[in-house]
């Protein structure tokens, strides 16, 4: 019998980079295809309709996104196009060849005026355009595939591509010091850890007959909820870096798009639902700086 095939978009993003360095561990229950922007336009709904057709997945993994935040409050055609049209597209090819579609989501569908972690069945009220278009992906993910696992998470980092831990190791080596807003919380995700969580819901869908199959939201990130600054002071002791980091507030560092104030993601239910046990942030961090610093 033939494995059954995972189709991932966006290859070369964080999470789709950390699932091809994952895909040599899973060879023998899964067939992988990594698509990039050249091989599948994902806002194009005939090519997605054709791909799956050609390849008949029993499971997307939509890694593909538009996540220039600041740069989607005037570039809203093309971030709705990538974060919502798409998602739909995948959704309705997905329902049509009885694939599981699993996409990801953001802490910035929701406002920041919590005081805890929020759940998956908060509350969502987008503040910046980015956020509504993810919002929006949610939303047409769920309403045109039953088989739709959204996942919720913030801050993510890696070896790889643009995030904050690279800016910020770059800063620090250019600069004698940087100031770093300090009145924004929220959990880092390592896009390694993020990438194992989805195997291993994968892994329970294709090899466990689950009573009730859990579709729908969950949320993933690292445990533990700090500001930027405290994660840059982290950044800056583990690598030992001399630069100075200042504690800035928000309006001292104004953005084009609006940031939630606070944006920690309970993670419980990830946890009940599938026995994934996100670790701390510190110690993905020091996973993450160990790759850096080779």
């Amino acid at each position: 019998m033939e494995l059954p095939l995972i189709l991932v978009t966006g290859k070369n993003g964080q999470v789709g980079t950390e699932l091809q360095q994952l895909s040599e561990k899973f060879a023998q229950h899964f067939r992988f295809v990594f698509c990039d922007k050249e091989a599948l336009d994902i806002s194009n709904e005939t090519e997605v309709l054709q791909l799956f057709q050609q390849y008949k997945p029993a499971f997307c993994i939509n890694c593909a996104a538009y996540t220039a935040v600041d740069k989607a409050e005037t570039n809203q055609q093309q971030a709705y196009a990538v974060n919502a049209d798409a998602v739909s597209y995948l959704a309705k090819a997905c329902s049509k060849y009885n694939a599981v579609l699993v996409s990801f989501s953001t802490d910035y569908v929701f406002d920041g005026t919590a005081t805890q972690p929020y759940l998956p069945d908060s509350l969502t009220n987008p503040i910046n355009y980015y956020g509504y278009t993810k919002y929006m992906g949610e939303k047409l993910a769920l309403a045109n595939c039953a088989k739709a696992i959204i996942i919720r998470t913030s801050w993510v980092y890696s070896s790889y591509g643009n995030n904050f831990v690279k800016t910020m190791i770059r800063l620090m080596k250019e600069k004698n010091e940087i100031g770093v807003v300090s009145d924004q919380y929220g959990s880092p995700t390592y896009a390694a850890d993020l990438a194992l969580a989805v195997m291993t819901i994968i892994t329970t869908l294709s090899t466990q007959s689950l009573q009730s199959v859990p579709y729908g939201i969950y949320h993933y990130a690292n445990q533990g909820i700090i500001s930027w600054y405290q994660f840059a002071l982290a950044i800056q002791q583990n690598m030992q870096l001399q630069c100075k980091v200042n504690a800035i507030t928000t309006a001292q560092f104004p953005t084009a798009a609006k940031r939630p104030a606070y944006s920690g993601l309970n993670t419980e239910k990830i946890t009940q639902v599938f026995g994934i046990r996100p670790p701390e942030w510190q110690n993905s961090l020091q996973a993450c700086l160990q790759i850096l610093k080779k």
